[in-house]
């Protein structure tokens, strides 16, 4: 396969209404106009055709689900091949009666489904009640063998876990997608908005930092209410690119639908892990525990023999 060197990557910041087809329909506008500018990779955000349901818990929003393959597939595979571009496209898939997945597909540029990555971690926090909805992942920390070389998709509460990255990292990806829906509680933002932003932005440069690649963070915007009423959530925009030493390639807003558009350069890559060869000096014989729960204060009965 002919690699390409550079490449641009795109990333749809867009705001989700309560209409699954009128969600992908403004995708799709959004899609063609990062072709337009030479996008040669576009995610989009975290479960893009619906509003962020998992603040309630309500068996009615798995009527929401699709398989794989499925209309959103179908739909994003044609433009794919049209334009010879890859497209990443998270999806509430339907597995199987009761067994439903926070996933995205990665569709090659020959508009064919090239994998999927089912969402590993799953949160159950206050407005983020996903295990009431998301059965965990079980194909893995993977990468897809792209046009554009291998890539590694994680998905939004992935973000803050050092090991996923690491293992998309050991698997030969060159950039990390993360799809996201994340923003604040209302009632919070005045007090710990500004730290809960820069977290999570300081955790996934980090990342792109620690294995020396290209990180590229793709968030919704807007106020979502949920239809029982409540504070709702803010989401926070702010999708972002940077390259492997962490440094901010492209920046979107807190609060407008963009476009984000930048460069990835595999030959930086190069370049950054001999001046920065942090895979090179890992030590792998002592990292024995690093697949426990936790090590503190465990007695002899929680031991592994």
């Amino acid at each position: 396969m002919n690699i390409r060197k550079r490449f641009t990557i795109g990333l749809i910041q867009m705001s989700c209404t309560p209409d699954p087809d009128e969600n992908l329909k403004r995708a799709i506008s959004r899609i063609e106009e990062a072709i337009s500018v030479s996008a040669k990779v576009i995610c989009l955000p975290e479960l893009f055709r619906t509003q962020y349901f998992c603040q309630s818990e309500d068996s009615a929003f798995f009527d929401l689900s699709e398989s794989v393959p499925g209309p959103t597939t179908e739909a994003l595979g044609s433009i794919a091949k049209r334009a010879g571009i890859i497209i990443i496209a998270p999806i509430f898939e339907r597995r199987a009666p009761g067994i439903y997945h926070n996933s995205t597909v990665v569709i090659d540029s020959n508009g064919e489904i090239l994998g999927l990555y089912r969402k590993m971690h799953i949160p159950d926090d206050p407005a983020y009640y996903e295990k009431f909805y998301f059965t965990p992942g079980d194909l893995g920390f993977q990468t897809f063998d792209t046009s554009t070389g291998k890539i590694g998709t994680l998905i939004c509460w992935d973000q803050w876990y050092p090991e996923a990255a690491r293992l998309v990292s050991l698997n030969g990806a060159s950039v990390i997608f993360y799809p996201t829906a994340i923003g604040w509680h209302p009632n919070e933002k005045e007090d710990f908005g500004h730290a809960q932003l820069d977290a999570w932005r300081t955790v996934q440069r980090g990342h792109a930092i620690a294995n020396g690649v290209y990180v590229a963070a793709v968030n919704r915007v807007g106020h979502e209410i949920p239809a029982n009423g409540g504070a709702g959530i803010e989401f926070w925009g702010s999708s972002f690119i940077c390259d492997p030493r962490g440094i901010i390639v492209a920046e979107a807003s807190l609060d407008r639908e963009e476009i984000l558009l930048g460069e990835v350069d595999l030959e930086r890559i190069e370049d950054v892990r001999r001046n920065w060869p942090f895979l090179r000096d890992r030590r792998i014989d002592a990292y024995e525990g690093i697949d426990r729960r936790y090590l503190g204060n465990d007695k002899p009965w929680g031991k592994k023999k």
